[in-house]
This record gives structure tokens, C-alpha cells and sequence, in this order.
């Protein structure tokens, strides 16, 4: 286990500490290790930003991205953030109300929707280029 925390960024000295001695970061280090321990062929990772700051966040998906790459393993990453998810997966599968209702790789899914839903949830996205006052909302009868 030394070393799966060491390949997640966890130095040798804090092997003994305290999970209230961690950071949110480090804590998600720990869980990622715990689950590269068993040495999946798939990691399922539930939203696993969620709640950290925009650099743990990078430093969190260049951890699975490098692991993912260096073990030869795939990778299950489910997020409601589609900019996020536009920077990792392959492709991508939309869900409404526990339905798949569009897939593709990230390309046709983010450039080229085909459902309303998947139109409406990138509508959504706040826009560097171009300031709205208010962020639309996806209708609930779509």
C-alpha cells in the first residue's frame, strides 16, 4: 500500500496520519490508491472532483488520466460537469432520468447533439466569451 500511495502523491511520512490530518485532495488520493489496489481492468470514478478546488481538481484528473494510461486500465468517469468531462473521456454517454439518451465520442456529443436534453445541458455551460446574466436552466418537460 506504501507504494500506491506514493504512485497518488502521498509522501512516505504521512503513511501513519490521521484522515482528519488530510486535505479533501489527499483524501481522494487515499481513495484512489484503495481502489488501484485491487488492479482493476475498469475504474468507476463517481464524480471524483467534486468538492475541490479547480488546481486538486487538474491534479486529480492528471492522477487518473496517468494511472488509466499506465496500467492499461479503462475508465467509467460519471460528472454532471460536461466541460470536465470534454477534457477526459472518449466518449460520451448522456443520461435523463436514469435513460441513455445519446452517445458518441466527446466530439459529436459536444459539437453535434442530437437530443434536446444534451442541446439544453450545453446551453447551460457558463461561456468565457460571452457574459449572460443569468445561466439558462434545462426545461423539465424535455
Amino acid at each position: 500500500m506504501h507504494l500506491l500511495l506514493q504512485e497518488v502523491g502521498i509522501s512516505e511520512r504521512r503513511v501513519h496520519a490521521y484522515p482528519h490530518e488530510f486535505s479533501g485532495g489527499m483524501r481522494q488520493r487515499v481513495m484512489i490508491a484503495m481502489a488501484l489496489a485491487n488492479e482493476p481492468s475498469l475504474l468507476i470514478a463517481d464524480e471524483p472532483t467534486t468538492a475541490l478546488d479547480a488546481t486538486t481538481s487538474k491534479q486529480i484528473i492528471a492522477l487518473l488520466h496517468d494511472a488509466k494510461q499506465r496500467r492499461e486500465m479503462s475508465m467509467l468517469f460519471i460528472s454532471h460537469d460536461l466541460s470536465l468531462v470534454s477534457t477526459v473521456a472518449d466518449e460520451i454517454c448522456i443520461m435523463q432520468s436514469g435513460q441513455l439518451v445519446e452517445h458518441g465520442t466527446s466530439k459529436q456529443v459536444l459539437c453535434n447533439p442530437t437530443t434536446e436534453y444534451t442541446s439544453a445541458l450545453l446551453a447551460c455551460r457558463p461561456s468565457i466569451s460571452h457574459r449572460q446574466s443569468r445561466l439558462k436552466s434545462v426545461p423539465t418537460d424535455i
